[in-house]
This record gives C-alpha cells, sequence and structure tokens, in this order.
C-alpha cells in the first residue's frame, strides 16, 4: 500500500477516535482503540496463515459479504466445526508458522458482528477473547497485555447495557472505517504509530513518557545503524541484538529495524524496558503488529534505573549481556533515589551517582554499561548535562577522559509533546580513536508548524550525513580537540564551540571618518549656495 494510504488510513481511525470518544480522557480512550486495532490485525494474519495451510480444504462461507471484517461465520469457525479430531495437530503447526492461534469465536470478523447486532454478548465475549490471548494463543504468555484495558469501567458507561452499547458503537465504526483498506502489516503497523502520535499530541505533557517522535527517531536510528569504526563506510549488514531501556511504546526500537532494514541489513533480536504498564503494554502490541514473532523480540517491565531485570543483572563479566546497538530517549531530569547499595553498582561505581535532582546520566550509564566494544549508543538528553557541575561534571570530564563522547548534535526546540526545552542526542562508543568530538548545532533548522516545530528531510540527512562524514561546516559544525575542551573546564555547552550567530562585518573607522568629512565639506558648500539666493531675495539666511 502506498505511502499516501497509509497515511489515510490512520488519518480515518484518528477521526473515527476524536468522533466517539467524546469526554473520555485521550489516553483511556487510546488504549480501548489500539487493542481493537490489534485484535483486527491477529485476526486476519491468523487467517490468512490458516487459508495457506489448510489449501483447498479451507472452505468457503455461506456470507455474501465481500469485506473480511464482517465475513460471519469466518470460514475457520466452519472447519472448527467440521474437523475438531484435527484441530490439535492444526493449531501446532499454527504455532509453528505464525507463534499464535485463535478461537474462531474470538476472530474479529465475529466480535465485529455482535457489535453490529447490539448483542448484549459482547462485552463478556470480548473480555474473554482477550484474556484468551494473553494465556493461551501464544508459546511465551503475553501475561496482562490488556491489564488496562478495563471493559468494565465506569468510562464506558454506568451500567451494563451503556457499555455494551459503548463498544458496539466503538467496533462498528472502527470496522466501518477500517475494512476498505489493506489488511498487511505495513498498513496496520503504521496506522498503529499514526494513532499513538495523534494521542501523543492530544496527551500534551503526558505523552513524553511514552512517545518520541519519528524525525528523531530517525536520526537515531540512522546513526546506531552505521558501522562504529567508520561511518563513512555506510550501515552494518547485521545488528545481532539492539537495546532500547526505556523504550515507551516501542517506536524508536522498530524504527532502528526499519532503516536497517531499508539497507538491506537485518537484525537479531531487538530489547525493550518499559516501567509504566501501559506503555509496556503497548509496546509488545506494536512489535506483533509490525509482523515480528514473539522470539524476535523482548521487552520488560521493569525499572531501569534499579535494573530489575534479571537479564541485565549479570555479575558475571564474561556472561554480561551486551548491544550493537543501544537508543533511548529516559525522561528528562527525573527526580531518582541515589543511595549506597546504588553507589556501589557495577554500572555506577567507576563514574559516580546522579544527583537526586536529575538522573540523566544514570539512564545514560546505564545504557553505556551494556553497549559493545564496536557498538554505537545514541541518547536523547536536555543540554544540562552538557555543563552542570557538581557530580554530572565528574562524569562528564571521566566519559571525556576516555575518549567515549564521540558526537554531540544540538536540536531545536519545542520538537516534543512533552516539552518545549530544546535537547541533545549525544552519540557514545568504547572504539573510538580520534580525540576530538563532533559538535553539531543544528538548533536553528526547523520547519514551524502551528503547535510544534518539525524536521524535514534535509534537516534529518544534513544533521546524519555531518556526523557520517565527520564535516567541519561554518556555524553548523566542528570538530573540537580534547585540549580544547579540557581548557573549558569540560564544559560541552554547544555555543562554546559552533556558535550560529552571524559575525557582524568591520568597520573601517578612518574609512568612515573621510566619507563623513566629505559630506560635511558638501553640506557647507551647498549651504552657501542657497543662502545666496536667500539673500537676493531678502529673507533669513540659514
Amino acid at each position: 500500500m502506498a505511502s499516501k494510504e497509509q497515511k489515510q488510513l490512520g488519518k480515518t481511525l484518528w477521526d473515527i477516535a476524536d468522533n466517539l470518544r467524546g469526554a473520555m480522557n485521550a489516553d483511556d480512550f487510546r488504549d480501548y482503540m489500539l487493542s481493537f486495532l490489534f485484535l483486527r490485525y491477529l485476526s486476519h494474519n491468523y487467517e490468512e496463515a490458516a487459508k495457506k495451510e489448510l489449501g483447498k480444504d479451507y472452505p468457503l462461507s455461506p456470507s455474501k459479504e465481500v469485506k473480511a471484517d464482517f465475513v460471519v461465520p469466518p470460514p475457520l469457525e466452519i472447519w472448527y466445526k467440521k474437523n475438531k479430531e484435527d484441530i490439535e495437530d492444526f493449531e501446532k503447526q499454527m504455532r509453528r508458522k505464525v507463534h499464535y492461534v485463535i478461537e474462531p469465536k474470538y476472530l474479529w470478523s465475529n466480535i465485529t458482528e455482535l457489535a453490529r447486532t447490539q448483542n448484549e454478548k459482547l462485552l463478556t465475549t470480548l473480555d474473554k477473547g482477550f484474556r484468551y490471548i494473553e494465556n493461551e494463543s501464544f508459546e511465551s504468555t503475553f501475561k496482562g497485555l490488556f491489564s488496562e484495558i478495563n471493559l468494565n469501567s465506569e468510562k464506558l458507561g454506568k451500567t451494563q447495557k451503556e457499555r455494551n452499547d459503548k463498544l458496539c458503537k466503538i467496533i462498528t465504526k472502527i470496522a466501518e472505517g477500517i475494512a476498505d483498506f489493506s489488511t498487511d502489516t505495513d498498513t496496520l503497523g503504521d496506522a498503529y504509530e499514526y494513532l499513538i502520535g495523534q494521542f501523543a499530541a492530544g496527551s500534551g505533557k503526558k505523552a513524553g513518557e511514552f512517545y518520541t517522535p519519528q524525525q528523531i527517531s530517525t536520526i537515531l536510528s540512522r546513526i546506531v545503524i552505521l558501522d562504529s569504526h567508520d561511518p563513512t563506510t555506510g550501515p552494518k549488514p547485521k545488528l545481532d541484538k539492539v537495546l532500547d531501556f526505556a523504550c515507551g511504546s516501542g517506536s524508536l526500537l522498530l524504527n532502528v529495524r526499519t532503516k536497517l532494514k531499508e539497507q538491506g541489513g537485518t537484525i537479531g533480536k531487538i530489547y525493550g524496558q518499559e516501567k509504566n504498564i501501559t506503555t509496556y503494554n503497548l509496546a509488545r502490541m506494536n512489535m506483533l503488529l509490525h509482523g515480528m514473532k514473539d522470539t524476535e523480540f523482548e521487552i520488560f517491565h521493569g525499572d531501569t534505573l534499579l535494573n530489575q531485570w534479571s537479564l541485565l543483572n549479570e555479575m558475571n563479566p564474561s556472561k554480561k549481556e551486551e548491544f550493537d546497538a543501544i537508543v533511548a530517549n529516559p525522561p528528562f531530569s527525573l527526580r531518582w533515589e541515589p543511595n549506597d547499595t546504588l553507589a556501589e553498582d557495577f554500572r555506577f561505581k567507576s563514574y559516580g551517582l546522579s544527583p537526586k535532582s536529575a538522573a540523566d546520566f544514570a539512564f545514560l550509564l546505564h545504557g553505556f554499561h551494556f553497549l559493545k566494544q564496536n557498538g554505537t549508543m545514541a541518547i536523547i538528553l536536555p543540554h544540562g548535562v552538557l555543563f552542570r557541575s557538581g557530580a554530572e561534571e565528574k562524569i562528564r570530564t571521566k566519559l571525556l577522559s576516555e575518549n567515549s563522547i564521540d558526537t554531540i548534535i544540538a536540536l531545536p526546540s519545542n520538537l516534543f509533546y512533552s516539552t518545549g526545552i530544546p535537547v541533545c542526542i549525544l552519540v557514545l562508543k568504547k572504539c573510538k580513536k580520534k580525540e576530538d568530538v563532533l559538535f553539531i548545532n543544528a538548533s536553528e533548522h526547523f520547519e514551524k508548524d502551528k503547535r510544534q516545530n518539525t524536521l524535514n528531510e534535509n534537516h534529518i540527512n544534513r544533521i546524519v550525513e555531518t556526523y557520517q562524514y565527520r564535516r567541519d561546516i561554518e556555524r553548523y559544525s566542528r570538530k573540537v580537540s580534547m585540549d580544547e575542551i579540557k581548557k573549558n573546564g569540560f564544559n560541552l555547552n554547544i555555543s562554546r564551540y559552533v556558535s550560529t550567530s552571524q559575525e557582524e562585518s568591520k568597520i573601517n573607522l578612518k574609512e568612515v571618518n573621510t566619507k563623513l568629512v566629505s559630506i560635511n565639506k558638501r553640506i557647507k558648500t551647498n549651504t552657501d549656495k542657497h543662502n545666496e539666493f536667500l539673500k537676493e531675495l531678502g529673507l533669513n539666511l540659514i
């Protein structure tokens, strides 16, 4: 499906959401809508795979409906009823091929039929369907996937009937809106991403917790897929493991995967960690909606700063988990509780702890600890990390002394839904050889939109290519030696090294003086002439 059509599907669904949610909070309605879109994807993907698997044995439905969303009974339901003794073998085969199964009664077309006919059993059937998908559909249980979807919430209605009626209306409208569009993975995945972005925009500051705008995701993704030793050679052919330790809805991880695939490369497995339970579930759905099998990703629910993920808690250095690429957009200047135990933590011990008022460097050091020797890490942080004193200055100085900071990129302000402050991207490596830091000051290169500033393709390309070829460009980028940084007290404030201000042209005072003398002479000459005429006329002289 063309990009234009993909955007149109997203817009169609957003218009439905905007019209239907009424007084409901945008975040609450988002969870319902995205869950229904997810169920629709799982159903169609499963039915298409079953059609290929069963071949000629795949029955036709007696339904005269052309659109798949409304075909009742679905062909698979007919097959299940006629072939009860073969169901177990069939489902084993489906688990091998698509990694999950769905009982026909929970397929999207059956759910839409209950909605269309205002059936009072819709709510209970849907609830059972969600629990079935969480606990039985996949080999690796997706426990709690729909834990934040409360179908009995008073936000849907005060009584069971009101809630059922509201769900009937929402599901019917979604089914009607989506029925004319393709059911392929890219289309639905892009629609899901579009909706996440739109809900993020509507949620204001809360959105920063789970969503990185695509334009910024693209910059980070294109940077970390490049060869870490020599970016000019282009992207690596394969990244075995990619991590985002504050993954939100998973969009940034998926962007890395997309950008490498566009260059003909592959990713072994992607890993994400997210503290917020709702956002954690969004991320898991997002992975599956983009056609990823449950063996190709691992998302963990837990606190990154406390390092609650056992995968990353291996004390034996030889067994330490390491990643080829790490990307992150952690919460800016988050208050946290550093203590004596964390001071001895293997992630922080060599550098020191971030201050209580801002965990920015704690997030950075967490990721950097797990970076492979030949890997690349790109993290979005507030500008304060570049110049704040105290504990942060010590951490910054040690990272610079170890030659770990490769590039610093200043982005324009007001790019995020969550904050209007300008932010920067820090690129870190353990294999860096040149003892300098590339500063890119892109703070004044953007397009002004109604509510947000945006980066167009040219802006993005310029940033990435400047990084890739390590270019010096007047008033935009410069490679700064470690000696110069040291002279500045390891202060990395970008304007110290790359100023965007235009240099005022020098004034030649001697030349100006000569001109003024000449002008005064001409004034006197002309004044004398004028006075001669006034004298002849008997008028007062000037």
